[in-house]
């Protein structure tokens, strides 16, 4: 009797209505620029303080959690070891540049579910058991895209692997594994986080062959339409923004970034100017986008949503900045203000979003390494942690003003979660819930 009654709670409970803005229901949270609006997560914390339960993980992944409710969901891949068989090893287009080698062992691709409260396993998903047509960094994982939820549903993609999609019970309610096959930039691995849009998954399907922005139907998985794209290799995630009754789907891209109209697949502007390797984020407020990227070199633009055609050279952008921006890390926007690091260094930037005008502009970070994860915003303060698992808490303010620096046993390159008074780090190791 108890476990049906704990079994029918859970249920319930997931399909109780919940404030969207009160939740983390994607990568970078509910706003998608990496702010909690009602968040209060703690100042201080260490392995041995403020730390309400950790959970260990399997495998590896470097995908940041998602939160609703009651639940945690986290992607992970687990090498299991097992040699594959010859028919299930991928044969590898000899025309494509690599610097890494594929496995040749099954690697398992998986969905968890964990209890917010308490940090239990609610439930695991094996979503697929595959050999890897690619190998990846030493520094990436095979479950680098987050998930994402709308309260009812979970959707996670593992690219090449296939993309997913349960419910809050751990049922499966549809899979796509025949979508085209990824082959990243000189094999260096795949990132691909799904974006809800009512009742759409959006995919960036970017690679070095065959490109294209995919969307499907988001309670059947089936294809709704696709729009083939003339860039190389992204892992950035595609921002959904509606402004005077249009909505745009925003691209990063090294060729070009670009707006697309949703309902009619048109492109309604696109900017050259990106660098190699766009793993920035977009992110928007106040009718404008801003787009980034910092391999090898800095490029940041600020897009009047309203803007159209080609925005190269033209005096249509609200602002360009060509100093400090991030390689991996997105920005973090709040309050009017832009937050970014230099590449991947300890070096932040603050800009005023309306002017491009830095408050100050690449400032150190004592304590900190290099950042592989995008900073937060809750409660009035900025959330940085770095690959070695320290976290910097900031002021927010137009002055760099450093309030704790925690430490945990743990190295971390998945972005932070904040729901609540909980902030949520995903570690190597180990899944964190900080109170």
């Amino acid at each position: 009797m108890l476990s049906s009654l704990l079994c029918a709670w859970s249920v319930s409970y997931s399909s109780e209505p919940l404030d969207p803005l009160s939740q983390w229901p994607h990568w970078r949270g509910p706003l998608a620029t990496g702010a909690a609006p009602f968040g209060d997560p703690p100042l201080k914390w260490d392995e041995k303080t403020n730390v309400k339960w950790k959970a260990p993980l399997p495998g590896r992944g470097s995908a940041t959690p998602i939160v609703w409710g009651e639940c945690v969901f986290v992607a992970a891949a687990v090498d299991t070891g097992r040699a594959g068989k010859a028919e299930d090893i991928p044969k590898v287009d000899a025309k494509l540049e690599r610097k890494t080698e594929a496995p040749t062992t099954y690697h398992r691709f998986l969905l968890l579910c964990f209890d917010r409260n308490i940090g239990k396993l609610r439930w695991q998903r094996v979503c697929a058991e595959r050999v890897p047509h690619e190998g990846i960094q030493p520094t990436h994982s095979y479950a680098a895209g987050s998930p994402a939820t709308d309260g009812k549903h979970v959707w996670v993609s593992f690219g090449s692997h296939g993309v997913y999609c349960y419910d809050f019970s751990g049922e499966l309610k549809w899979k796509r594994a025949d979508l085209p096959r990824m082959h990243t930039r000189l094999g260096w691995g795949e990132a691909s986080t799904p974006v809800v849009h009512e009742d759409a998954l959006i995919l960036n399907w970017d690679q070095e062959v065959g490109s294209r922005l995919i969307v499907l139907d988001a309670a059947t998985g089936q294809s709704r339409w696709h729009i083939d794209r003339d860039e190389p290799t992204t892992w950035h995630t595609p921002l959904v923004v509606r402004h005077d009754g249009v909505t745009q789907v925003i691209t990063n891209g090294t060729n070009k970034m670009r707006g697309y109209d949703f309902n009619t697949r048109k492109l309604l502007w696109e900017c050259g100017g990106g660098t190699i390797n766009a793993i920035p984020s977009p992110v928007a407020a106040d009718g404008v986008a801003f787009l980034m990227s910092g391999y090898g070199r800095s490029i940041a633009i600020a897009v009047p949503l309203g803007a159209r055609g080609d925005l190269t050279d033209s005096d249509k952008l609200a602002w360009r900045q060509t100093r400090g921006t991030p390689y991996v890390p997105s920005p973090l926007l709040v309050d009017q203000k832009l937050y970014f690091t230099q590449a991947n260094s300890n070096s932040l930037t603050c800009l005023d979003a309306k002017t491009g005008r830095p408050y100050f502009e690449r400032e150190r970070l004592e304590d900190c390494t290099s950042f592989y994860g995008s900073p937060v915003a809750a409660a009035g303060r900025i959330y940085l942690t770095d690959r070695a698992g320290v976290t910097v808490v900031l002021k927010q303010g137009p002055q760099l003003e450093v309030l704790a620096t925690n430490r945990l046993d743990d190295r971390i390159d998945a972005s932070p979660a904040v729901v609540g008074r909980h902030l949520f780090l995903r570690g190597h190791e180990h899944l964190y819930c900080l109170e």
